[in-house]
């Protein structure tokens, strides 16, 4: 019996059931000392392992009685039994020993190609497989009439000369393939051609197009020069730089200088005018240089304090320090700064050695009023109220920061608090500003952290009242 499991109507009478598988016996054997029944595979695989007892009772075993039991078989093979493809919609039920039999007209049951190409299917779909699918198959190509395997025709299909096949460039034209090369290299309007100028491919039914506008198209000088075979892109630069005849104006032009003329007269123009194009050169000098006057004054009014508070770092103390006991009177300007929007300019200065009173032994501070832009706005004397400090650099998680601060009231009547002239310079030395010539002692600046890392912080702030701000 072949090796599948059956598919029974009703479930088998114990004694048609072999005790070692619990399937229908397939070809039983008896035991003839103890009448026990076995398929004859499962016993022998039990007597394989080596163990010569019964497997029902453990009685012992001798090879020479256990025969053969054709009437059970028979009993058995007479079983009534569904197609082991019956889950699969087959309706088949006969006796056992009919299966094979069944087998052979089965439309579910799995066979070979007869065509030998290797692929296993089910009956019913044999005759779509041979007919369409099966590489072994034969075939007739409908456009020349050869005979090919499936396989075979599969790469036929497409390259056969006889069938009939649109022009690829799609120009509406049918013909057989064999004709359609040369079709497409000498007939097909639709067919790419490459500019000989600029050497780039084209259809070719617009190609005659292409060469009003092909940049490599050769065009002639607009200037009549003479100069042959200009290509189109090449014709800017031409006239721009090469063309004896095209007009050009004066190097000088930017200075002021109109004139123009061709190209190849320009030489005799220059040395004709070269006093003229200097005096141009030496005015244009004086107004960019104005220009840059101006630039750099606007580029520091917009760099400067509006809010009446300047916070000054002199780095590189003892270097500036070290400098002004060199240099007697030796003064450091701050950048300068405005009490407020539209306010006064104010700058201040710093004798790091000293300076009057305070030379040799302290540093001293001092502030003055600078020209400013608003200055015609304002109130005159400048007469608000000046605070300055060096600030403590003391960490305030360790210790509250000790500032030294002095503040004072202008006086009127001091010059440097009057509306300033315009004509004064920012960085005038001549003119000494307000404040305390002994600030601070040497010594006392060093008692805590006012320098550090080289460096010390002076403050300067007006007390502006707030109806002049707004």
């Amino acid at each position: 019996m072949p090796g599948f499991d059956y598919k029974f109507l009703e479930k088998p009478k114990r004694r048609f059931q072999c005790p070692l598988c619990s399937k229908a016996m397939r070809e039983p054997v008896q035991v003839s000392t103890c009448g026990h029944r076995f398929c004859d595979t499962c016993l022998q695989e039990f007597l394989s392992e080596g163990v010569f007892k019964c497997p029902e009772d453990q009685l012992p075993l001798d090879y020479a009685k256990i025969y053969p039991d054709p009437e059970l078989e028979q009993q058995i093979l007479a079983l009534p039994i569904r197609c082991i493809h019956s889950e699969e919609g087959c309706r088949w039920t006969g006796q056992m020993k009919q299966l094979q039999s069944h087998f052979s007209t089965c439309a579910f049951n799995v066979i070979p190609c007869p065509n030998r190409c290797s692929v296993k299917l089910t009956r019913k779909d044999l005759p779509e497989h041979l007919q369409h699918d099966c590489p072994k198959r034969k075939v007739k190509c409908e456009f020349c009439g050869s005979e090919f395997t499936g396989e075979a025709y599969e790469n036929h299909q497409g390259i056969c000369p006889q069938e009939s096949v649109y022009c690829e460039n799609k120009c509406g034209a049918r013909m057989m393939r064999r004709l359609l090369s040369q079709h497409t290299m000498t007939e097909c309007p639709k067919r790419t051609q490459p500019c000989k100028y600029c050497g780039k491919e084209f259809v070719y039914d617009t190609i005659q197009n292409h060469q009003f506008h092909c940049p490599r198209f050769p065009v002639q000088c607009p200037n009549q020069c003479g100069t042959p075979n200009i290509a189109r892109e090449d014709l800017a630069n031409h006239v721009k730089e090469s063309c004896g005849s095209a007009l050009v104006l004066c190097p000088f032009k930017e200075a002021g200088c109109k004139h123009r003329c061709p190209k190849m007269a320009i030489g005799r123009h220059l040395e004709e005018s070269t006093k003229s194009h200097l005096t141009m050169m030496c005015n244009l000098v004086g107004r960019q240089r104005q220009e840059i006057m101006e630039l750099r004054r606007e580029m520091e009014e917009l760099s400067v304090s509006h809010d009446g508070v300047l916070i000054w770092k002199l780095t590189d103390y003892s270097r500036k320090l070290q400098e002004a006991k060199l240099r007697n009177n030796h003064e450091f300007f701050s950048p300068p700064f405005y009490t407020h929007r539209y306010g006064y300019k104010l700058q201040v200065s710093a004798f790091v050695n000293g300076n009057g009173s305070g030379e040799g032994s302290h540093l001293s501070i001092y502030i003055r009023v600078l020209p400013g832009e608003y200055d015609s706005l304002l109130e005159w004397p400048f007469s608000y109220k000046v605070t300055f400090s060096i600030l403590d650099q003391s960490d305030p998680s360790l210790s509250k920061p000790q500032h030294i601060t002095e503040t004072f009231n202008p006086d009127p009547n001091w010059k440097n608090f009057q509306k300033p002239c315009s004509s004064r310079n920012s960085l005038d030395e001549s003119t000494l500003g307000f404040g305390y010539p002994k600030f601070i002692s040497h010594e006392e600046i060093k008692k805590r952290n006012y320098i550090r890392d080289n460096s010390i912080f002076l403050k300067a702030s007006i007390e502006i009242p707030q109806k002049i701000m707004a």
